[in-house]
């Protein structure tokens, strides 16, 4: 477990009202949805990595996914598990790290997903992460990622890394880093640069749709 980004994350969580909080946002990505109601995902096993406060999650299973979602904030699982509860909604959030502790899971999933968690994983740190995310999912099974793209000007600052307003920091992805992290365990189905409208302003963004390969680690 990152201890450091463990307790960056929960000072988040536990300082803040969720309407502070960026990537908090309760309605459902217009993009996810489309995936859901055009049949392209169909109900299945899902994981949601970096789930944070549980939105999505939740949202997936009311839509009759069987999801587990994953967070590496103690205060923000505390925070989904209560949502489920209160939308009578049964969702299973468990405290992981997904670089250092997705192996603790011991089930498989059909569909994995992040939205707004690779640009927090730096590039020493993304080939095991991309690892762990194939070998959680089933042969055939999806993933989707979507990232800040290395053209997005919401942050202030210039390069790859950027401070973002609540002091974390991001690092900003271009399609071609991209293809090389994906493409040794993934097809990649569709890469896209996207604009995605955030809680607090607009972000150029990296849409990544891909299927499991079957090869050997």
């Amino acid at each position: 477990m990152d201890i450091i980004k463990q307790i960056e994350m929960d000072k988040i969580y536990k300082t803040l009202p969720l309407e502070r909080i960026p990537w908090d946002i309760e309605t459902p990505p217009k993009i996810l949805v489309e995936l859901i109601e055009s049949g392209r995902i169909k109900p299945c096993k899902v994981i949601d990595l970096g789930c944070g406060s549980g939105n999505y999650a939740i949202y997936l299973a009311t839509k009759g996914f069987d999801v587990t979602g994953v967070d590496i904030s103690t205060a923000a699982i505390r925070i989904a598990r209560k949502k489920a509860k209160e939308k009578k909604v049964k969702c299973n959030f468990f405290v992981l790290d997904v670089v250092e502790d997705l192996d603790k899971i011991s089930k498989t999933f059909d569909f994995a997903y992040e939205w707004g968690l690779l640009h927090h994983i730096f590039p020493d740190k993304r080939k095991r992460y991309v690892k762990n995310v194939y070998k959680i999912l089933n042969l055939g099974g999806k993933y989707l990622c979507m990232c800040f793209n290395e053209k997005d000007n919401y942050f202030s600052g210039s390069g790859k890394y950027r401070k973002t307003p609540l002091g974390t920091t991001v690092y900003l992805s271009s399609e071609d880093e991209l293809k090389m992290l994906f493409s040794p365990y993934f097809n990649i189905i569709d890469l896209k640069v996207v604009e995605l409208h955030g809680k607090f302003g607009l972000h150029i963004a990296n849409y990544v749709f891909m299927e499991k390969k079957n090869i050997s680690l």
